[in-house]
């Protein structure tokens, strides 16, 4: 459990989660999840003259570091294995879990031996291979995977993340599968979702030791930020505390370095797609 240490700034919810344009010219572009649970890993950056920090979901940060519109994402762990990139794991800090998310979870109206039609939200990259690999390795087969359409009264079962799955209320759903505690149970293993990512040949030494000092700085303070920021993302004060303090980590040491190997090898198996291209740390 994470405490908190020092004075800690007060953030206006309202203004943390957009993109920041304190920095000056030369600053590095930083691209970071817009949900709350990215918020420790940027504490205090967005304030930094020597960084501009742009906010968006996990699913448009690969095209944002593809296009050079930032210089390092957070980006979908899935996404570094892509065989067009060529991108190198940067820092140790992640998000990721140890067990349960609470915000990564598929809601189904039928037992999920049952489920054969997914939906899913279009925010994420990883939690979908997640989902597949699961129910493959679970339930010997794949799933019809396509994209969830707010009020569509068909869905069997829907795949959700982030700061939604909180204040989403699926009401005809009774059964609710969190993915961080399903992959636990399958392999003993944490899980990684998201990691900061580079292109292989930039420098990014003094980088990588701002991006780990504002996670360790983030995770200092992370009651603050849940108090501060939770409401206004949603999320009750209480929950949110919790959420950060307790359900997620954000630093990839090695255990959690040996389940994205895991996690890696299992979707180049279903996928039948041969080794996969070993991610690269800096």
């Amino acid at each position: 459990m994470v405490v908190g240490g020092g004075e800690a700034p007060t953030y206006n919810a309202a203004v943390f989660g957009r993109s920041r344009t304190l920095a000056g010219p030369a600053a590095q572009q930083l691209g970071a999840v817009s949900y709350l649970n990215a918020k420790p890993l940027v504490y205090g950056l967005d304030q930094d003259a020597g960084y501009s920090v742009r906010y968006d979901v996990p699913a448009r940060l690969p095209t944002m570091l593809d296009r050079g519109i930032v210089d390092t994402a957070l980006v979908p762990v899935i996404d570094m294995i892509a065989p067009d990139r060529s991108w190198k794991i940067i820092s140790d800090a992640c998000i990721g879990c140890d067990g349960e998310t609470l915000t990564v979870r598929v809601f189904s109206r039928v037992e999920a031996e049952r489920i054969t039609r997914l939906c899913v939200d279009g925010d994420s990259h990883t939690s979908i291979a997640l989902a597949d690999v699961i129910w493959r390795e679970r339930f010997g087969r794949g799933l019809h995977i396509e994209p969830y359409r707010a009020g569509d009264d068909t869905a069997e079962a829907i795949l959700l993340i982030g700061d939604k799955v909180v204040n989403h209320h699926l009401i005809d759903f009774d059964l609710q599968i969190d993915l961080g505690g399903a992959w636990k149970s399958l392999t003993g293993l944490p899980f990684v979702f998201a990691v900061w990512a580079a292109p292989a040949a930039l420098d990014t030494a003094h980088l990588a030791r701002r991006l780990g000092r504002a996670r360790d700085e983030g995770v200092n303070h992370a009651r603050t930020l849940a108090a501060d920021l939770g409401p206004g993302l949603g999320w009750p004060v209480d929950l949110a505390v919790r959420y950060l303090t307790r359900r997620l980590r954000f630093t990839l040491g090695p255990r959690h370095r040996e389940a994205m190997q895991v996690f890696f090898d299992l979707v180049a198996r279903h996928r039948h797609s041969g080794p996969v291209r070993q991610p690269v740390f800096a």
